[in-house]
Parts: C-alpha cells; sequence; structure tokens
C-alpha cells in the first residue's frame, strides 16, 4: 500500500514507525508491553503485559473481571480465541422474571445479575500457555508494580470516571475501590490499587488458577452470594476459553478478519461487502456520498446481525449465510443514494472496552481486546482483591430466541479484535472501542485506508459517524459541515457530538510495511483518549 502521510485532520498524533511495537489507550500499558519485547518475549508476551497494565490504568473500561477476544499471526496462520464467559448455571429467564418482574427484558444493567464469568484472566493464561516465551509471573510484574506505586490520573479516563460515579457509586464495592476519597481521582492526582496488586500477585504465582479455582474464585462466588447473586465456585472452575478459526471476507483485493459469533464483528464484514458494491474511490472520500454509502451498508448489517447472531450454536442462519456474496449483492441493491432508510432483517431460506495491539521483528501480530461494558460493567467491585465484574449479561434477551438467556451460554457479545492479510500473508492487526460502534469503525478505517490510501494515523484521526437506530445518526463536531447537511437532507436523522470519547470509539493499528526485518511496522494510536503507540 503506498500510503498518503499527509494529514488532513486535526491530531495530536503522528505514525510510529518501528520494527518492535505495542499500541494501546494508555501510555504505562504501551511500555509495559515494550518492557517483555525488550527482555526477549515476542507479541503474546507483550500484549499479556499490556492487557494486564490497562486493568489498572483504565478502569473505566476494563478490569481482571472482563471478558477478552484475541486474533493473532503465529508466523504461519491466524488464530482466533474466544475468552468471553458464560451465564452462571443458576440464570434462567425464570430466574431474572421472579426476581426483576413478569415484564422485564433482558438481564439487569448494573449489579451482581449483570456479570457473567469473566474471562481475560482465562484468555491471558491460554496465550501465554501456547504462544508465550517469557514466565507468565513476568508479563504482570509492569502491572503490579503500577498498581502498587500508583499513577497520575490522565485525562480522559478522568473525565469518564466522573460521569460513571452518580450512577455506580452506590453498588458493592464500588465506592472502597474507585473513590477513594469519596470522589473520583482529579486529572494528575495519584491513583493507587493495593487490593488489585493482591489479585495479580495470586495469579502470577498461581498462573491464573487462582482466580478459577482458588482464593479469588471463592472470594468472587462469596461475593455475589452475599449480594444477592447465584454465582459458585464451580461456575468459574468450568470455565475455558475457546481457540475459533476467524471468519473472514474479502474486500478489493484484501481479507478481513473477525472473530465468529456469539461476537459482532460479522456485522463489519457484512457492511463491507455491501460497500464493495459501490466504487467508493470514485466518491469524495470525506464527502456525502461515500458517508451515505457507508451508513446504509451498517445500517442493513446491523439489522441481520441484531436478528440472527447469538452464540453460534443456538443460531438460526449461519455465518456463510450471512456473507454470501449473494445475499449482500440483493442487500446493496436495497440502498438509495438519495434517501436515508430505515432497513429490517433480510430473509434466509432455513438451513467501555479496551483495544491493543502488538507486533514483534519476527513477525508475530496480535489483535487484542478485554472489555468490562459499559464502563466500569456491572458497578460490582469484590473489595478483597479489586476485582470489577463485567456486565456481559445484559446483553442476553429474556424473551424467546437464539440470544435468550440460558445457563452456561454465553450472550451477544460487542468486542471485536480485527486482522487484514492480503494473499495469506499478515498485513494489519487493528481494532476500535466501543460499543457498537466497533464494527462502525472497523468498516470506515478500513474504507479509508484501502479506498482512500490515508495512512493509518489520517484514518483513525479522520471524523466519524456513528448508527444508533432507526434514521439517527451522530456525527463527530470536525466533520464537514455541507457533507453532514447533505447527509440531513437525504433523511438522515443528524446529531453534532462533541463528546468523541463516548460516542465514536478509538482505534489502535499496526500495518507491515513490507519484511519484518528489514523494514517494520507503522504504528497508530487514537487522539480520541490517552493513549500511546510506541516501538523500537
Amino acid at each position: 500500500m503506498n500510503f498518503d502521510f499527509h494529514n488532513p485532520y486535526p491530531t495530536t498524533r503522528i505514525p510510529v514507525f518501528a520494527r518492535n511495537a505495542v499500541s494501546t489507550s494508555h501510555p504505562l500499558a504501551a511500555q509495559a508491553g515494550l518492557r517483555m519485547l525488550w527482555k526477549g518475549g515476542n507479541a503474546v508476551d507483550a500484549a499479556i503485559a499490556a492487557a494486564a497494565a490497562m486493568t489498572i490504568c483504565e478502569p473505566v473500561s476494563n478490569g481482571l473481571g472482563s471478558d477478552a477476544f484475541a486474533i493473532l499471526w503465529d508466523g504461519k496462520q491466524l488464530q482466533g480465541i474466544n475468552g468471553s464467559g458464560p451465564a452462571p448455571k443458576g440464570w434462567t429467564p425464570e430466574y431474572f422474571r421472579k426476581k426483576y418482574g413478569a415484564d422485564a427484558r433482558t438481564p439487569p444493567k448494573r449489579g451482581i445479575d449483570s456479570a457473567t464469568v469473566p474471562g481475560a484472566v482465562a484468555t491471558w493464561m491460554a496465550l501465554s500457555e501456547r504462544y508465550g516465551k517469557l514466565p507468565f509471573a513476568d508479563l504482570l510484574a509492569p502491572a503490579i508494580e503500577i498498581a502498587e506505586r500508583g499513577y497520575l490520573m490522565p485525562v480522559v479516563v478522568q473525565q469518564k470516571w466522573d460521569a460513571a460515579t452518580p450512577e455506580l457509586g452506590s453498588l458493592p464495592g464500588f465506592a472502597r475501590s474507585f473513590l477513594p476519597w469519596g470522589r473520583a481521582p482529579q486529572v494528575g492526582e495519584l491513583f493507587q490499587f493495593p487490593a488489585a496488586a493482591r489479585a495479580l500477585k495470586l495469579i502470577a504465582e498461581t498462573k491464573g488458577k487462582a482466580f478459577y479455582q482458588g482464593q479469588i474464585a471463592e472470594a468472587l462466588a462469596r461475593f455475589s452470594q452475599e449480594n444477592g447473586g447465584v454465582h459458585t465456585v464451580q461456575d468459574f472452575a468450568a470455565f475455558q476459553p475457546e481457540w475459533v478459526k476467524p471468519i473472514e471476507k474479502n474486500y478489493r483485493g484484501y481479507t478481513v478478519h473477525e472473530i465468529p459469533p456469539n461476537g459482532q464483528g460479522i456485522a463489519a464484514l457484512m457492511a463491507l461487502g455491501i460497500a464493495e458494491k459501490f466504487d467508493l474511490a470514485a466518491m469524495k472520500v470525506d464527502g456525502p456520498d461515500s458517508q451515505h454509502v457507508q451508513i446504509e451498508a451498517m445500517k442493513l448489517a446491523f439489522a441481520d446481525v441484531y436478528k440472527h447472531v447469538a452464540e453460534r450454536s443456538a443460531m438460526e442462519v449461519t455465518s456463510e449465510q450471512l456473507l454470501d456474496d449473494a445475499y449482500l449483492a440483493s442487500r446493496a441493491r436495497m440502498i438509495d443514494m438519495k434517501r436515508a432508510q430505515h432497513f429490517g432483517p433480510g430473509n434466509f431460506v432455513k438451513g467501555g472496552t479496551i483495544y491493543l495491539t502488538a507486533a514483534d521483528e519476527n513477525g508475530m501480530m496480535i489483535s487484542y481486546i478485554q472489555s468490562n461494558y459499559m464502563g466500569f460493567g456491572s458497578g460490582c467491585v469484590e473489595p478483597g482483591f479489586g476485582i470489577s465484574l463485567q456486565n456481559r449479561g445484559h446483553g442476553f434477551s429474556l424473551e424467546p430466541g437464539p440470544n435468550q438467556v440460558a445457563p452456561g451460554q454465553r450472550p451477544f457479545h460487542t468486542i471485536i479484535p480485527a486482522f487484514l492479510t492480503k494473499d495469506g500473508a499478515p498485513v494489519m492487526s487493528f481494532g476500535v472501542m466501543g460499543g457498537n460502534m466497533q464494527p462502525q469503525g472497523h468498516l470506515q478505517t478500513l474504507v479509508r485506508m484501502i479506498d482512500y490510501q490515508q495512512n493509518p494515523q489520517a484514518a483513525c484521526d479522520a471524523p466519524r459517524w456513528r448508527f444508533n437506530a432507526g434514521l439517527e445518526i451522530n456525527v463527530e463536531q470536525q466533520m464537514d459541515k455541507a457533507t453532514v447537511q447533505e447527509l440531513a437532507n437525504r433523511g438522515h436523522r443528524t446529531e453534532v457530538i462533541n463528546d468523541s470519547y463516548q460516542d465514536f470509539g478509538a482505534g489502535q493499528f499496526i500495518w507491515k510495511m513490507g519484511d519484518t526485518k528489514k523494514e517494520g511496522y507503522v504504528v497508530a494510536s487514537d487522539s480520541r483518549r490517552d493513549g500511546l503507540a510506541a516501538g523500537f
């Protein structure tokens, strides 16, 4: 790819060029990953160290009670891992309706009954065991140090911390862990997390076993039951992440790879398959025609995903059906270039998140994501070990259908790492965090890089839109005003938003530039967060 390295968008970032690289949304986490590469570790070692550090540095988005997914190039092939945890054995539709009323349609948004079994720590364990070079305990050392010594509160994290406090402050364990002065930390204030340091030390000493079969599992089960939940030690002990084959879709000579359902990565592939039916390169990059096509393609994809995607064993249609070229072409023909539309799902023949990426000079690349969902997740924090539990259970439905809650089933998931290859060789590990913004971010950044040759940092910094529902979209304040007006003229109900963190996600990108040992990578980190692209 011959990128244009001129960046036409306002930004505080420049592309980084290196043979070994880490890109995260917090500088200390990126440096934790680099420490592993300096010690002789590989990209997987770096990613685990960075992910562990992120649980301390950006607890507004993830924690030790998160779920995780990853796609990695191991030097020969792509591998995927699904580290999303299942529902406890005690979860049924009847359990929730008895507790929350007959009219309940989903498990609650917050509280202990929104937390499924956490999968992130088990994902670290599985990645390290299969691919790591360094001892597992070494990988957690930077995170332990940060938790014990503390770190000065950055700007974006502080804003989200403060915003979450009114809703979550009264939930079990939250104030004790995250409101050390009876309030959120202020910018530049030292935050220490000794409880999480204790957990990380125990995880390091036992290679993670304490989290699922020992002291931490016992503490989590006890905490749940004391607060009205039904999690048991057996629920934690039974969990194992799943190694999976990524699903894929060709796009203009490249192949885009995503984790298969129960995640929403398939939405990005479907939207790209629809958008490919249009000559986007002939349209102005920031003009209304290009943006309109992408918005409508994304809406069509979401219409199917929200209807059909769940745990694979519960789905009534297959990924292959959703990605079928003829089907996507039929969906593309529904797009009217003059007006926005509200789309329903198609017909088939019956048959709060952090993202990081790392790469090393030997060619190993990993795309990694972990999340508590909705900021701090459930808002429940086991106080002895500082474990903030995610609220992925809110992604279940209580209604009959493929995503209905059931014991041991995994919910529909929003977090999606991604990978790009060409002719079977690795090109880029990338992701964009932020709820349903994630596939939308994948679509928009890939179109900019592949159709318009914008370099990864420019594609990262460019103004974004976000589809919500019906005809409603948000657009960033810096989007071209004439484009925004024309989208409104076509029927898009546009709202201009000035909070980029909340509405438009944030990405990290590592693009391989030729032969790694001779050349290296170009690395980008989203200016919408406190992040850092770093390398050597």
